[in-house]
């Protein structure tokens, strides 16, 4: 039996900068809202930067689903990744490119990891 992974940190930010000596890593311009001045609106650039740990060894698959209203989510973005032990801290760095957001409101996001949800959140669309 394997654990469930436990996410550890879920971030939307302008860019992650990774240190070449270190290896740590530095999130730039944080954010939790996006204004926009009208719609539709397309969001040209931005990072989810995902923290996870207690995945099993092996190959997993990560899949992000965005949605409006009570529309259901759609696939937005599927990744395999590697774990080589549950202690492993696993950091994937997600960039996101002309993002379209119709209207203003609530999006739900939801990220799944081998087809098992791991964070339902939003994110908050609004008009400067």
């Amino acid at each position: 039996m394997h654990s469930k992974p436990q996410l550890l940190a879920w971030v939307t930010c302008d860019g992650v900068h990774i240190d070449p000596g270190s290896g740590k890593h530095t999130l730039l311009g944080i954010f939790s809202n996006v204004h926009a001045m009208q719609f539709p609106f397309i969001h040209p650039f931005m990072i989810w930067f995902l923290t996870l740990t207690d995945c099993s060894p092996g190959v997993h698959r990560m899949k992000i689903s965005l949605g409006f209203g009570n529309g259901n989510p759609q696939p937005l973005l599927e990744r395999p990744f590697e774990s080589r032990s549950p202690l492993d801290r696993i950091n994937l760095i997600n960039e996101i490119r002309d993002l379209p957001f119709p209207a203003p409101g609530e999006y739900a996001l939801l990220v799944e990891i081998d087809d098992e949800p791991l964070l339902a959140t939003n994110i908050t669309i609004t008009t400067s």
